[in-house]
């Protein structure tokens, strides 16, 4: 067991980890990146990627994160294998301690823990994702231009996939497994005004039906039952959207952040900034709105800006 200290220490290495241990790294905040259960966050389980500034072609997210750990480590950041499992947020110095008995101290502390996409557990879900099945429209709703496209869920983000589809594709369906949706009326009125948008209404996925065979078709239909007559049915699509929310990592802090009533950490609007001075949060774990990469990025670095003025207060308070 050993401990190590720095003057910004981050959980978390997806692209707001990165980012914030880039920028942290060029002010001379010597960070640690400890990169927990999934090194690199959902970037390293996403394929093409076509809307990251910078590149024309499609390029796959585990290259992406690739290259932001290597800039990252380029201009000084230490990547350290491990999870945390316990926290200590009365610093500074902030104190975590990892699954591997270290302990990791840092002035500042930048949480970049992420959010995770919730799954229905359904057959067939994990085999043709990537191939069909998808957690994010925005992400992917692109390459199932004019094709037949399905959303499930219920709540705001299902209607507001269903709605952004619509770009894309002039046949989207909205599977819901209850006779009434739980979003907002105003987006419920968009939806039900679109010409373009169908609803089942008391129907739950039992399958995802396809090829998932290299280089195969793919997603080819929903098999469905309905939950008050016990009626299977197959819809035919192309494209799936699990739209039933996000769960955000933030287990860890319960108790010791202030958490909004879906568990992502809250701060102070927009900024990064906890309640905790010195501890900052970026990136998924702190937004349940955008959850795109190029955001969890720009969080990243503010969080990383506000902690460099943070030490430099410190430091002069110190002194005085």
């Amino acid at each position: 067991m050993a401990t190590h200290s720095t003057r910004m220490l981050i959980i978390g290495s997806g692209p707001a980890g990165l980012t914030a241990a880039i920028y942290g790294a060029r002010a001379g905040l010597q960070p640690i990146v400890v990169q927990g259960l999934q090194p690199g966050g959902q970037l390293t389980i996403t394929t093409d990627v076509e809307n990251y500034p910078g590149f024309r072609e499609a390029i796959q997210g585990p290259w992406l994160v690739q290259e932001m750990q290597a800039q990252a480590e380029h201009v000084g950041t230490r990547m350290m294998w491990d999870t945390i499992v316990d926290i200590d947020l009365s610093g500074p110095p902030f104190r975590a301690i990892g699954d591997s008995g270290d302990v990791y101290e840092g002035d500042t502390l930048v949480i970049c823990t992420g959010a995770q996409a919730k799954w229905l557990g359904a057959k067939g879900e994990q085999e043709l994702s990537g191939k069909g099945v998808s957690a994010c429209a925005t992400c992917d709703g692109f390459f199932y231009r004019g094709k037949k496209v399905v959303v499930i869920g219920g709540g705001n983000t299902a209607v507001e996939e269903a709605l952004y589809l619509t770009n894309h594709s002039d046949d989207v369906t909205l599977i819901h497994r209850r006779d009434s949706l739980r979003s907002e009326k105003i987006l419920q009125e968009r939806l039900f005004a679109h010409p373009n948008i169908k609803v089942l209404w008391n129907k739950a996925v039992e399958e995802f039906v396809g090829d998932t065979a290299i280089g195969g078709a793919g997603l080819t239909g929903v098999a469905l039952v309905d939950t008050v007559t016990g009626e299977k049915s197959i819809e035919p699509a192309q494209g799936a959207f699990v739209a039933i929310g996000h769960a955000p990592a933030t287990e860890l802090f319960k108790g010791k952040l202030e958490l909004d009533e879906s568990g992502y950490i809250v701060v102070q609007p927009g900024t990064p900034k906890t309640a905790i001075p010195g501890v900052f949060a970026a990136g998924d774990v702190m937004d349940h709105t955008y959850r795109q990469a190029v955001t969890a990025a720009g969080t990243g670095c503010m969080a990383a800006l506000d902690a460099e003025r943070f030490v430099a207060a410190w430091d002069h308070a110190k002194r005085g």
